[in-house]
Formats: C-alpha cells, sequence, structure tokens
C-alpha cells in the first residue's frame, strides 16, 4: 500500500478478495488501460484495523470505498464515478456520474443493491464456485 504521508498519493480501491461478484468486477477494471496507476487494496489480506486514516477494515468492506490523491475518502455511487474518472475509457461516464442529479442517481442505485449484495455474493459464488484471484 501507498505510504499516505507521501506528497504523492495514489488513487486507491478498497475491494473485497473474498467476494465472487466483487472479484469479478475489479477485475474487469484491473484488465483497463490505467488501472496500473492505481492502488488496489484487497480487503481480505488485511488485518482487522484500519485501511485509510478515516476507514476501518470493517466499514470498507461494508460499501465500496476509494481514496483520491488528496486523501479524500468516498464511497458507494461516488467512489464508482470516481474510479471511472481514473480510467481513461470510461472517464466520460465518470464526470457524468460526478454531478448532480447522476450522482444521487448512482448513490441511490447503491444503496438499493446493497441488501442485494450479500444473495448475490452467494449466487456468484454458486455459479463461479471458485473466483479467480486478483493480484
Amino acid at each position: 500500500m501507498t505510504d499516505r504521508n507521501s506528497t504523492s498519493r495514489q488513487f486507491s480501491v478498497f475491494y473485497d478478495g473474498s467476494c465472487p461478484l466483487c472479484v469479478r468486477e475489479i477485475g474487469f477494471y484491473r484488465r483497463q488501460t490505467g488501472a496500473d496507476k492505481l492502488n488496489w487494496v484487497d480487503l481480505s489480506t488485511v488485518k482487522d484495523g484500519s485501511v485509510a486514516p478515516g476507514l476501518s477494515c470493517q466499514a470498507a468492506l461494508a460499501k465500496f470505498h476509494v481514496q483520491t490523491q488528496s486523501g479524500e475518502l468516498l464511497q458507494g455511487g461516488t467512489a464508482f464515478a470516481a474510479l471511472w474518472r481514473e480510467l481513461p475509457k470510461f472517464r466520460t461516464l465518470g464526470r457524468i456520474g460526478g454531478q448532480a442529479p447522476f450522482r444521487w442517481c448512482l448513490n441511490l442505485g447503491y444503496e438499493v443493491f446493497l441488501p442485494l449484495r450479500p444473495s448475490l455474493q452467494w449466487l456468484a459464488g454458486r455459479i463461479w464456485k471458485a473466483p479467480a484471484r486478483t493480484n
């Protein structure tokens, strides 16, 4: 992980590496142009505690989070829009998704998805059996 006290911070993506659904989605993003410049943090390999200043591992596992180069923590749909802005292929979508009313729609969609996530994880695990781990 990047030194958080450094003047040149890296955009960080926090994801649940034990979730087959998350692993597939993050794998898709990691294959995109520009993904090699991002810091991908698999929370399943992190011991309990803080994964970034102001972000516990438990909170990061509960909702999708990113940390921008300036150190700002974003979550949910807003975090996805920020991730998309970092990937050239999705930059326009990220810019649109970061503006009202689209930002509100992304966040609402994410909040609707959260209660469904455990069932979708279970289903994904059954369909894909053993998920391919990302490095």
